[in-house]
């Protein structure tokens, strides 16, 4: 295959993306990746890709991640069904075992694998590690399903002074041992704005928030929270989105600068997102 880039054309983009280097070098940004940019191998190659290069120009990224499908899938296997009540997994004793397995484990030692072949140095760590993330009950009805009562940043300062990227699986603990599954936007949020986070962008499946969810072309890129909310009520907001949503306005209102609900379906879009004029994604702000 022809090298579709000139050098010269290569030094461009470099150049282009100076600014944005510069803005965002020694600043921490937090990214939630699940979903389906997680089952995608060749989308997942790219995304750690995209994380290791951002390391290596000096930014602190954080990456925190849920593995919803994976949980699935290794119920299925064990013959377990999967139960959800309005968006969160009914989580039994047997379940929260099987969370803590696959998102402590599997899931979070591959992520650090993938970084570490791409040329970044990976911690993966889980909430409970560290008491990064306490949490309670949060209804019987779902079981261990966690509330977030407490974030620890010191554990996550700790790596990145040392100069790693620490992986967060959002499994959390509490002072009696018990284990509690976490829903990943939540926990990306509160771990976001207790790190004083510079931005949190959010991987969904969607291209971000669209005044018609049909229509793709009707991308909104900027949002303040106060419009945000105004969205839910006029129903251009709803569904599987709102939680989304919902998480943004807690990430800004617990200290983050800003938030991207942003396409992880669209290769290097984390790139697009921070060093590029364009951008990605819708962009949730104060004000």
């Amino acid at each position: 295959m022809h090298n579709e880039f000139t050098n010269q054309e290569r030094a461009q983009v470099l150049t282009a993306a100076l600014p944005y280097i510069r803005r965002y070098s020694g600043k921490i940004v937090v990214i939630k990746y699940g979903g389906n940019a997680m089952i995608n191998e060749e989308l997942k190659q790219q995304v750690m890709e995209d994380i290791a290069l951002l390391w290596l120009i000096g930014v602190k990224v954080v990456l925190v991640h849920g593995g919803g499908p994976e949980i699935s899938d290794t119920m299925k296997r064990l013959g377990k069904e999967s139960v959800f009540v309005n968006g969160l997994r009914v989580t039994d004793k047997e379940t929260v075992d099987i969370v803590q397995m696959v998102l402590a484990g599997k899931v979070n030692k591959t992520l650090v694998n993938l970084i570490q072949m791409k040329g970044g140095h990976a911690v993966g760590v889980s909430g409970i590690d560290g008491g990064i993330i306490e949490a309670t009950m949060k209804d019987e009805k779902l079981g261990y399903v966690g509330q977030i009562t407490k974030i620890r940043t010191k554990p996550i300062m700790d790596l990145l002074e040392k100069n790693y990227i620490p992986i967060i699986s959002t499994v959390a603990g509490d002072h009696q041992g018990n284990v509690y599954n976490i829903n990943g936007d939540t926990a990306a949020a509160h771990i976001a704005g207790a790190l004083g986070a510079e931005r949190l962008i959010m991987m969904t499946d969607i291209a971000g928030i669209l005044m018609d969810k049909d229509d793709p072309s009707t991308l909104i890129p900027h949002i303040t929270v106060e419009e945000a909310k105004g969205l839910y009520e006029s129903g251009v907001i709803s569904g599987g989105m709102i939680p989304k949503v919902d998480c943004c306005i807690e990430a800004i209102e617990h200290g983050v600068n800003n938030v991207v609900i942003m396409d992880g379906r669209i290769p290097h879009s984390i790139l697009m997102e921070l060093l590029t004029d364009e951008g990605a994604g819708t962009m949730v702000m104060k004000g």
